[in-house]
């Protein structure tokens, strides 16, 4: 039978915030709000957090969460999560979604939309995208846009205000990428095998790295922002935020 693992990569070490996943939000450290939220999924089977800091290993499991200890030589999020699929003995059809661990506003519902992509039999990678709303977004190369085709297959992702607006009569929607993905595990291994790209190493993003070696990013619009923390000046907006959502 077929399982759906929720993995959430969490780095103690952060240059513009050391020890962030620890950091107190509304009461709790910020990695269990994104831990509980994925276990609210009816969807998911299993929720682990993978890390490399015992600091964090013991918070996960002090909330009774479930934590990997893995390497501390991987350079990117999937590679982690490669390594977590081998760990737990995944099946190569097996879904694996990768939630990042300082979004603690990243609702159930979004994960939801995340796991629909995979209804579809033949979809081995997917992720999520977001009206842009906020004209400062769509100048801001930290917000990172997205077009899909006809199919809702990703044609290109990018840093840059994409589709350039030629046309000042014209209104065209733009979407923000969610840094959220989902992948089968027999994909997942080969993509974390797969040389860095010229168009990944140019944008600094990774997931450019599967379309110029030919392969498919099924994209799901949600109607649902997040957002992450990146620095500690970040938490009041973050604790704002998730007084709307949660109450």
């Amino acid at each position: 039978m077929m399982k759906t693992i929720v993995i959430i990569p969490a780095r103690y070490g952060s240059t513009r915030f050391p020890g962030k996943p620890l950091a107190i939000i509304s009461g709790k450290p910020m990695i269990e709000w994104v831990y509980e939220n994925a276990l609210k999924c009816d969807k998911v089977d299993e929720v682990y957090v993978a890390t490399d800091d015992s600091r964090i290993y013991d918070c996960v499991e002090s909330f009774n969460g479930k934590a990997l200890m893995t390497s501390d030589k991987h350079t990117c999020g999937t590679d982690r999560l490669a390594e977590c699929a081998e760990i737990l003995k995944l099946d190569d059809e097996d879904i694996i979604l990768n939630i990042q661990g300082d979004e603690p506003t990243f609702r159930k519902e979004m994960i939801e939309d995340l796991v629909s992509v995979f209804e579809d039999k033949d979809v081995y990678f997917g992720t999520l995208k977001v009206l842009i709303d906020k004209k400062e977004e769509l100048d801001n190369p930290n917000v990172v846009k997205v077009i899909d085709d006809i199919n809702h297959d990703a044609i290109y992702f990018s840093r840059f205000t994409i589709p350039y607006e030629r046309d000042e009569n014209r209104k065209t929607n733009h979407y923000k990428h969610i840094g959220a993905y989902g992948y089968k595990k027999w994909f997942l291994m080969k993509y974390s095998k797969m040389d860095k790209s010229e168009l990944e190493l140019s944008e600094s993003l990774e997931q450019l790295r599967a379309i110029e070696n030919g392969y498919k990013i099924k994209v799901k619009e949600t109607k649902y922002h997040t957002v992450g923390v990146d620095t500690p000046e970040q938490v009041k907006e973050v604790e704002e935020l998730m007084e709307v959502i949660y109450g």
